[in-house]
This record gives C-alpha cells, structure tokens and sequence, in this order.
C-alpha cells in the first residue's frame, strides 16, 4: 500500500505550477490519478486520417491532416496593409482551410509546406460559406521510419478530450510525464474477479489506454477499466441494500378481514397479472422486519396508483399509517380525489355513513387553509388519518405521525433524495419506501441509477384502455396539416369528447425577455416556444370559437388550478390548453385528443407522458405532434420516433440514446458520480448485472471490505463524503 500516495501527488509536482493551474481550471484534473483517468477518446492511426468531411461548427477539433497548399496574401485593413496565410489541409474525405493572421503568419509559413504531415487543434468555424480554423495550434508528425523517435509518429495517435486552452498533444505529454506512476496504481478488483474473467491488471489497462501499440490493447484495457467502474459503483449500491436489511422496520401484515380485503371486495374489475405479481412482491417485503426499498416502474395508465393503494391500505390494516408524496399540488390534489373515490366509504372513517372498518385519507397541501390544515395535523398524529397524500408540505417539522409505516412517493425523479430521507425521519423506525415512475428505465439504468432499490416493473395495460394514435404535424411544411388538427379537435368535442392542447410556455412578459437574449441558429427556434395565454386566445378567436376553452399552468393560484382540473374532470370544459403541468397523474377518461405544439422543445420521455393523458376511457386516443422543424432535423426524426411506437421502454433507450450518459446519471442522481468515462449505460448491459451479481456476492461475505483494502481505496475516492451521504439517503 506503500505506493498509494504517487497516484494523489498533485499534478503541480510532476507538470509544474502552469499546466496544472490549466488542468485543474478547465478539465477538473488535480492528481496523477485524475490525469491517468483521463482517458482518449479516440486514435488517429498513421495512414488512415480522420475525416474532414464531416467536421461540427463552432466545436473544439483535433484533427490529422496533410498540407495540400499554403500561400500568404497581403490585404489592406484598418490599420494600414496587413498579411494573411491560408493553408489548405487534406485527409483524403474533405478540404479545411487555415487561416494565420499579422505577426502569426511567420512560423506557420515555415513549418506547413505542402506535403507536411500534422495534428490540428482549434475551434471550427464558417467563412465565405466554407468551414476553416483560424489560428489553429499544430504538431507536425515527422518521421515515418518505425524507428522515428517523435512519440506522435506512434501507430496509434491517442486524441484527448481537450479544451481550447490545452490541446490534445499537450495533454498526452503530460500523461507521458505521469505514466510511470500507473505502476503504483491500487487494483480495485479482487484477484480471483480480475483472473476469472480474464481481466488485464490495472496499470496495464492503463498503460493500454494511453499508449496502445494495437487495436487489441485498446480493446482490453477498455474492457477491464469499464469493470473497474461498474464493479466500484455496484459494490457502493450493494453496501447501502445490505446496510438497509440490518436496519429494523415493523413488520406490515394486512389483517384478516380489514380494511384491504373490503377494498378487494368492492373493485369491480380483477386485477391485472402483472399488478397481482408486483403487489404481491411488495407485501412479501413489507412482512419482513427491514424496510422495503421498492421501485415501481409503470407506463402510463398501467394501474401503480391501485398498486400503491393496496399496500397503503395494508399498512393502515396493521395499524400503522401511510403517507403518499406527490411533486406538485396539482398531482396531489387529484391523487386524493381518485383515491377517495376509489375507497368510497372506506375513506369516510369516524364519519357518518363510514364503513365500520374505514379511514380518514387527509390531504396536505402548502396552500391549504389554516383551519383545514390543523384538523389534517391533528388527524395524523392522533392516528385518525390512516393515509396522507401530499406535497413537500408533508415533510416540515410541523407534521407528526402517529405510526408511519410506508411512505410512496410518486415520480421519483422530481424529489430530492434529502425530502424523501426527511419524510422517513418521522417514523419511529425506518418506514418502507415504496417509489413510483411512470417514466419508464432500461433495465441497466435502474441497475445503476437506482441501485440502491429493488425493481418491479408493470408492463400490462388494464383492459378497457383504448389505443392511442400519434401523429407529426408538420406546421411549416404543410399548413394545411394544421388547420386539420383543430378540426380533428372539434370532431371530437363533437362527439362529446375533450382534448388538450399542451405548450411549452405560460406566456408572460419576463418570459419573453429571456428567450430574446438566446439566438439560437435556427429559423424555427428564433421565435419563443409558444404559450398558453397566446395559443388560448388565438383558438378561442379562430379555429375552435364557440367551444368551450380554458387555461392552466403553474403561475395560477392553487384554488383556481383545481378549479379548472375539477370543471374539466366533470365536462363542463371542452378544451384546456395547458404547460405540462397535466404531464403526470392527471386522469379525465373523457378526454381523447391531445395536440403538443413546438412538440420538438419537449424530451422524448415528456412527449411520452404528456400522451399518457389520452386513451384512458373507452374511446382510442388521439396524439398530434405539432413542429416547425424541417424533416431532416434530429427534432423531427425524435418527434417520428414517438409517433412509431408506445412503448415506453423503447423510447427512453432512445432518449437516452440521443442524450449523453453523464446526463442520466447526473442528473437522476446528483450522487453517483457521473464521470462513467468508459462505461456506457446503454451498451454495456452485461458488465453492469455481472458487476452487480459479484458485487452483490462479496459484500454478501465481506460487509466492510476488510479482506479488499484496494476497493476499498476506490471505493473511497468514488465516494466522497457527500456522495456516500447521498447513497445513505438514497
């Protein structure tokens, strides 16, 4: 272990004050392992050059290349006659042309004859409707004898992740200068993981990933430093699951002929297979004597909410109470409206006309009134309030329970890990926690996301839920396409139906100033989102004059949004344009059309969500996806990707597909360090369930890690205290 400290050695030492100072400002690197970390993320090969044909504008390029041409220009400017020097580089795919100004034209001029083999680094920019790089920084490549001692003659150019102000080939000097301390590196993987599957040694892989001699050391360091990563990661989740089973919890066992079995009696529909699978593998880990930690994973309309309910009222059967936590009032409000209709009179309990073996389910809320806020107060700690469901409202001092024994908290990906830890403070002991997503998770980012939970996942649809048709409407191509939605919209009032109409913005003056400070380059995203208050009145005016049309978004006051919800639920509305505050929760059978303008301003998980809120009675639903983007765009080659399919699971590979991993993990879980550099959450599936089954099995025989001092290392550096703090809350 001696050899540990050359890895932590600040970079200041080994690179000098300068270079350090540029490393940690612009890349976040401080050590030598920082550096050692910092992975290629491509080669250049010798004869074979990258393409320049295909080169992003307005980013950061290192690019190989041979000089075709090179000629200075003289030109007269501002301050008097001036000289230019424009190279012209090849590789074979594309031209790119460099340009040299004033006194910078001199060394250039020397070094870039015609014929001259270099790497280019600088930023891509558009001049005379041709691509260039002005003032690039180069490194000429010289030698192409095996013998050539120029390190950058190697076969295989390793290209950084860099930054204007440190190029590529700087940074591989400096992992030169550190590359003999990887001899030091502490080797995470137990010996017998790393032979058993064929794994190269830690400072191997990393001599491999930055000078490989082949393919195939790419390929093998790669291959071990993704496990390096996944294992670490699984071994930190695995660690919080098994602390958890040693935390003591109250058993939840629904009574014989209680409340939960006089709910099942009175549903007039059975239950889905899948809801009796999911539910009856949560009221196994209720019964245990340590909490439950469960996510439940549904598309939308999938029946979590009877799922949920069922384990709340088997909790409330055994005396304890359970308490449902929703991200917005909206969503709170309308939770407790369809779960006391729902219950009926067994959410009427201590009232008359209650049934005998009924609760009282209370809503929370942060606007409530003060006196229907003391009453709910006192139901819970008194115990009369079997259920709450509520906002964040639910987690302030103020609030006592009586005995909680659940908590469920609804969309997960909206709370944050310290309110749900808040929240399961106030239980005598640790409360089950039961999570709910109506986003649906590929399976390997549940794994590593919410690693720290158990999955089950309902994919079955209740009978009696109609499909939904999608389509684009592509507004500037096809005008017409359009004016035919808003009939489509009134064929369904029509027929006694109700529809949406969703926006990306409210519509208010400080919102616009915002958007007229971006400028992005494109036509259709020059102009601000379109907004509810705008779209209302241009519908009420024109194509849908005569209905019946109302707004909602999150800048109303509470009483006057559930309002609106409430006379939209019971008809008295035709059409409510709205922001995607009706994204989650909202139920209105009635409703069967939705129309999404800008749908391309909107993630493809949202779009997904957003339609959920149609096709939930009898009749099919219908999704119009309105866009200006041209048809080769991404945003409408996304936006046709939502209108192909339903399912959920598809179209968040394809979201995250599109978005970058760190993204996921960042945010989805601000704890888990999202610097995954060569593990991809996606397409390596198998590395993470393999690293977590072993991860899983030694922790399983080794709690502290006390026999693997070396994971333990990593394990410390991936967890700083905050993060390790974070996955205890998790």
């Amino acid at each position: 272990m001696g050899g540990v400290p050359a890895l932590d050695e600040p970079l200041k030492k080994s690179l000098g004050p300068a270079t350090a100072k540029v490393m940690a400002e612009a890349l976040d690197l401080h050590t030598v392992g920082d550096l050692l970390h910092h992975y290629p993320r491509r080669y250049a090969e010798r004869g074979e050059l990258t393409t320049l044909s295909d080169l992003p504008l307005d980013e950061h390029v290192t690019v190989v290349a041979q000089v075709a041409d090179a000629r200075v220009l003289t030109f007269n400017g501002p301050k008097g006659r001036g000289q230019r020097l424009e190279v012209t580089i090849t590789d074979g795919s594309g031209r790119v042309q460099l340009v040299f100004f004033g006194k910078g034209v001199h060394k250039p001029h020397k070094d870039l004859l015609p014929g001259t083999r270099a790497m280019f680094a600088g930023k891509v920019s558009l001049f005379n409707r041709r691509l260039q790089l002005a003032h690039p920084s180069y490194e000429l490549l010289r030698g192409d004898s095996e013998e050539a001692v120029d390190t950058w003659a190697a076969a295989l150019i390793p290209i950084y992740p860099a930054t204007a102000k440190l190029e590529s080939w700087k940074i591989a000097k400096a992992v030169d200068a550190v590359l003999p301390s990887a001899g030091d590196a502490v080797d995470p993987l137990p010996p017998a993981l790393r032979e058993g599957r064929g794994l190269a040694e830690l400072p191997d892989a990393l001599r491999m990933i930055h000078r490989p001699r082949t393919k195939a050391d790419i390929a093998d360091a790669r291959e071990r430093l993704k496990w390096d990563e996944a294992f670490v990661l699984q071994v930190a989740l695995a660690r919080r699951r098994h602390a958890d089973t040693q935390l003591p919890a109250v058993a939840r066992r629904p009574a014989p002929d209680g409340i939960l079995d006089a709910f099942d009696a009175k549903l007039p529909f059975t239950l889905t297979d899948g809801q009796q699978k999911v539910s009856k593998e949560i009221f196994d880990d209720l019964a245990t004597e340590h909490p439950m930690h469960r996510l439940l994973q549904g598309e939308v309309g999938s029946g979590k909410t009877m799922v949920a309910l069922r384990a709340m009222l088997a909790v409330v059967d055994s005396g304890g109470q359970a308490a449902m936590l929703a991200p917005t009032e909206v969503l709170a409000q309308q939770h407790h409206r369809s779960v006391t209709e729902m219950m009926g009179e067994l959410a009427e309990g201590g009232m008359l006309g209650g049934a005998e073996r009924a609760t009282k389910v209370v809503l929370l809320t942060g606007s409530m009134g003060a006196a229907a806020r003391r009453q709910a107060l006192l139901d819970l700690v008194t115990g009369e309030a079997g259920i709450v469901i509520g906002t964040h409202a639910l987690i302030e001092d103020k609030v006592q329970f009586h005995d909680l024994g659940l908590v469920v908290v609804d969309e997960q990906h909206r709370f944050g890990v310290e309110q749900r830890d808040a929240l399961r403070g106030k239980g005598k002991q640790p409360p089950h926690l039961l999570v709910m997503t109506a986003t649906p998770i590929p399976r390997t980012v549940a794994m590593t996301v919410f690693g720290d939970l158990e999955t089950s996942v309902l994919d079955q649809l209740p009978a009696g839920r109609s499909p939904i048709a999608s389509h684009v409407v592509p507004a500037a191509d096809k005008p017409h396409f359009l004016a035919r939605a808003w009939e489509r919209v009134r064929e369904e009032v029509g027929n006694g139906h109700q529809a949406y109409v969703v926006c990306p913005r409210i519509g208010d003056e400080e919102d616009q100033k915002k958007k007229a400070k971006a400028s992005p380059e494109d036509e259709a995203e020059k102009r601000p989102p379109l907004a509810v208050l705008d779209v209302a009145e241009k519908l009420g005016a024109g194509p849908l004059a005569g209905l019946r049309i109302a707004v909602l978004h999150g800048r109303m006051h509470p009483d006057d949004k559930d309002d609106v919800m409430r006379r939209f639920a019971a008809g008295e509305l035709d059409v409510l344009v709205a922001t995607t505050v009706i994204e989650v929760g909202v139920n209105v059978p009635n409703a069967t059309a939705m129309v999404i303008m800008d749908a391309d301003r909107f993630g493809v998980s949202q779009l997904h969500q957003l339609r959920g809120r149609v096709g939930r009675g009898s009749a099919p639903g219908l999704c119009l996806l309105v866009s200006e983007m041209p048809e080769a765009s991404p945003a409408r080659q996304r936006l046709n990707a939502v209108a192909t399919t339903l399912d959920g699971f598809e179209l968040s590979r394809i979201d995250l597909e599109q978005r970058r991993e760190g993204d996921v993990l960042g945010q989805a879980q601000s704890g888990v360090r999202s610097s995954l550099r060569v593990l991809a959450v996606i397409d390596d599936e198998e590395v993470i369930a393999a690293a977590r089954e072993e991860a899983t099995a030694l922790v399983l025989a080794d709690p502290d890690l006390g026999a693997h001092p070396g994971l333990r290392t990593a394990l410390d550096a991936l967890l700083s205290e905050e993060r390790e703090e974070y996955l205890e809350k998790g």
